[in-house]
């Protein structure tokens, strides 16, 4: 059964690994049919309009990340008021740093998990540590020196313990570290828009909200 989240990743034309494992090799439905859900063609019908691309590059951040339509929004009207504490770098990049930084997607990017929601699954259920604190929140925004590690009493559970094999030939990207055999992670840096390599048009999505 193909699912909603088949066709968000069709609807939006790039490969959002919203199912985890399950996205990668030839079986995922976007490599079968790399068209929109709802038409018989394998071509776009018509053109899209200004406001359809915007709408489309939000959709596809939200689904990305895993945001909420209100955390989305929050994260965007922070930075058009000037409220964002990276206010002297491009709106572009201020919007990838803060979803960057979400603990959930920390998880994701160190490969503890296969998928944002699973991200976001785990760090609910109180499994990791910031810094020598248990955090549970997936939205908390870490920044650049803090430290990620597996709680000890959760570090020898069956999942993990499959996660620090399935590590063995993961790259995390340049701005993060990543201890496999402990299962620790450290943020060295926050990265820019282009560092975070996401097929996102982020001048549409402020667009989109300007309006």
């Amino acid at each position: 059964m193909i699912g909603p989240k088949c066709k968000n990743c069709r609807r939006s034309g790039v490969k959002l690994f919203l199912k985890g494992e399950r996205c990668f090799g030839q079986k995922c439905e976007i490599i079968k049919r790399n068209y929109p859900p709802g038409l018989r063609s394998k071509k776009r019908g018509g053109k899209i309009s200004e406001y359809g691309k915007g709408l489309m590059e939000k959709q596809k951040v939200k689904n990305w990340y895993n945001l909420s339509e209100s955390q989305l929004a929050s994260y965007v009207n922070d930075i058009l008021s000037g409220k964002s504490k990276d206010s002297n770098l491009s709106t572009g990049d201020q919007l990838i740093r803060r979803v960057e930084s979400r603990f959930d997607n920390i998880i994701f990017r160190l490969g503890f998990a296969t998928s944002h929601s699973e991200a976001r699954q785990i760090v609910n259920h109180g499994h990791f540590m910031i810094n020598g604190k248990k955090v549970d929140i997936p939205s908390y925004e870490l920044k650049e020196g803090d430290e990620i590690e597996v709680k000890k009493e959760s570090i020898e559970k069956p999942k993990f313990q499959e996660i620090k094999k399935s590590l063995k030939g993961f790259t995390v990207p340049l701005w993060l570290t990543l201890d496999k055999d402990n299962l620790k992670g450290k943020v060295v840096k926050l990265p820019t828009a282009e560092e975070a390599n996401i097929p996102i048009e982020t001048s549409l999505i402020f667009e989109f909200y300007s309006k």
